[in-house]
């Protein structure tokens, strides 16, 4: 692909079934609900915006309400695995919204995918592992209209701050993956949940009784973790933090590094966001029939190539299961190539909890929109865009709280209690 093309998907014939996904999602996403029907359809008129998202049925609902309140939408596929064929077509069908998007598809055709949006000149910027941002900041030609991104993951503020660091960011960023109404739901609930699931497709294996390693005691790593202990799995926590580390102890863990881990666990769970957090020393240490696993966001955690190396014979004997067979006659089994384990092999995040992080990536959106000066530079949520979001969802599930008094407000502006 050298020029321009109106969309690459893998088969519009698929629209019918992406449209009962997309339906089923929204049906438990009321605050885009709410924001669909309140917010002008005259917001983002004439705005290009490019999103580089995991193509599921939840982020079909927040393209499709980016263009009922007026804007030319262009997505691509945030991971190679991620994308549903099906919402993909529905979206170019029914929607007339253009989706570069193949799942599985090459490494190659994934970057000519995000170059496909980057042609678009994007007025607003939607990432998630900030791979479209990235491909702006190498290509600044095709980033001069670009009023404001947000970003979704830790993996990609943290790409983000670093070019902040270097004095290289061309554009303000609000980092959506810091809001409270996103790590505390989302990465915590959304992942908790969804990375077991994704687990259990791949391999129907019991959970109850393994022991189960989880590098990394972030909120994705916390609430990985509570899930598992609820299955009744035995969990260890391998941490470098060690404010983290002690976290985990008080909250009933074992923690170990992960050489250690390495001989006692049934199951790995990477969720870092860094590199080579499972490596060839790890590896030549592990049990017969051991299973590894992925949460983060790049498939850099568990050291593949290692893996590889060290083995004599790869098979698969599930789809989005790889057996390595290692020298040693011991086995190893890898899920969905070490890549997003909760999307490679099952759907992603329930569509609840994704609500929420949409609801605060249209309305950061909104927040670039309203103000045309903001700094070039890294920005968190607005504090007011966490509490409207936290209000319409406890509206949305019938449920009121109390508000300060008067008395109370002036009580805690006080320093002096006479």
């Amino acid at each position: 692909m050298s020029k321009k093309i109106d969309y690459d998907i893998k088969d519009i014939k698929l629209a019918t079934e992406g449209e009962k996904r997309i339906q089923w999602a929204f049906r438990e996403m009321p605050v885009l609900q709410i924001l669909r029907e309140r917010e002008s359809s005259t917001l983002f008129k004439n705005m290009v915006i490019g999103a580089c998202l995991h193509i599921t049925s939840e982020t079909a609902n927040l393209v499709i309400t980016l263009k009922k309140c007026g804007a030319k939408v262009f997505l691509t596929a945030s991971n190679p695995l991620s994308t549903q064929d099906d919402v993909a077509a529905c979206l170019v069908r029914n929607y007339e919204i253009p989706v570069f998007g193949i799942r599985g598809e090459s490494i190659d055709r994934y970057y000519e995918h995000i170059r496909q949006v980057a042609l678009r000149k994007p007025d607003l910027v939607i990432d998630d592992g900030a791979d479209l941002i990235v491909y702006l900041h190498k290509n600044p030609e095709f980033a001069i209209n670009v009023k404001g991104a947000t970003e979704e993951t830790t993996t990609g503020i943290n790409r983000i701050k670093n070019i902040e660091k270097d004095g290289r960011l061309l554009f303000p960023v609000i980092g959506v993956n810091n809001a409270k109404t996103k790590y505390l739901f989302d990465n915590r609930y959304g992942t908790g949940q969804s990375t077991i699931d994704g687990i259990l497709r791949a391999t129907n294996t019991l959970i109850a009784g393994k022991v189960v390693v989880v590098c990394g005691y972030g909120w994705c790593g916390r609430g990985i973790a509570k899930n598992l202990k609820g299955l009744g799995a035995n969990v260890i926590i391998t941490e470098v933090s060690p404010l983290r580390a002690l976290e985990a102890v008080m909250d009933g863990f074992q923690v170990m590094k992960i050489e250690q881990a390495a001989s006692i666990g049934d199951i790995f769970i990477t969720a870092t966001g860094n590199t080579n957090v499972i490596s060839e020393k790890a590896f030549n240490k592990m049990k017969d029939g051991a299973i590894l696993a992925n949460a983060g966001h790049f498939n850099v955690e568990i050291d593949v190539k290692s893996l590889e190396k060290i083995s004599k014979k790869i098979s698969e004997p599930k789809p989005m299961v790889k057996e390595f067979f290692l020298k040693t006659k011991r086995r190893i089994y890898l899920l969905a190539e070490g890549r997003l384990v909760n999307l490679g092999c099952a759907e992603g995040h329930p569509s609840c909890v994704m609500d929420m992080s949409f609801a605060c990536q249209f309305l950061s959106l909104k927040h670039f929109v309203n103000n045309s000066d903001i700094e070039k530079k890294y920005h968190e949520v607005p504090e007011e865009i966490d509490q409207k979001i936290a209000l319409l969802k406890l509206s949305s599930m019938g449920i009121n709280i109390d508000e300060l008094t008067e008395t109370q407000k002036k009580y805690l502006g006080s320093w002096n209690f006479d």
